[in-house]
């Protein structure tokens, strides 16, 4: 059960991060296209209308998308010289009170971004240029935050296990 799980934890979090590449990668075109447009302005040629919003909303959500990855693979930051000469009971104690605190930041970050897409859903603003809604944007970085909690609760509970059991980190 417990591999079945981990499995699910790890392509979850890979497909999110992935997709959050691809529209990073999406993000540099638009961009390129944009400032070479502006570059050749005397052949009639122009930015892309509404770039930064698009890079605005954009952005946000890779960073959304990019998270759960992080926090399933330990990647923030951690002061292992300090840590590297206690017991190891001790670092699978400080694992599982950090772990508890991502889950919180993470449930906390989900909480006041559904709030705000709530908000901007209510208000029906939009964006200057485009005028597209801005609760589009905000709901599709919610989704990252969504999968966020849901890996933050699982690396939770996989440090409570290893601690139990007396497993070395992953």
């Amino acid at each position: 059960m417990y591999s079945a799980v981990n499995r699910a934890a790890y392509a979850l979090s890979f497909l999110f991060a992935l997709l959050g590449g691809f529209v990073l990668v999406l993000l540099t075109l638009l961009t390129v296209a944009s400032v070479s447009g502006r570059a050749l302005i005397p052949f009639g040629l122009g930015p892309v209308p509404g770039d930064f919003e698009l890079v605005e909303a954009g952005v946000a959500f890779a960073i959304f998308t990019f998270l759960p990855w992080c926090q399933l693979n330990r990647g923030h930051a951690s002061v292992e010289i300090l840590t590297q000469f206690l017991p190891t009971r001790i670092n699978q104690v400080l694992d599982v009170t950090i772990e508890l605190l991502m889950f919180g930041v993470a449930v906390l970050l989900f909480r006041q971004h559904y709030l705000g897409t709530l908000d901007k859903t209510r208000y029906g603003e939009t964006t200057f240029i485009l005028q597209f809604p801005l609760w589009w944007a905000y709901a599709a970085s919610l989704a990252g935050a969504l999968v966020f909690v849901l890996i933050a609760g699982f690396c939770l509970l996989r440090s409570l296990r290893q601690m139990v059991r007396s497993e070395a980190p992953a």
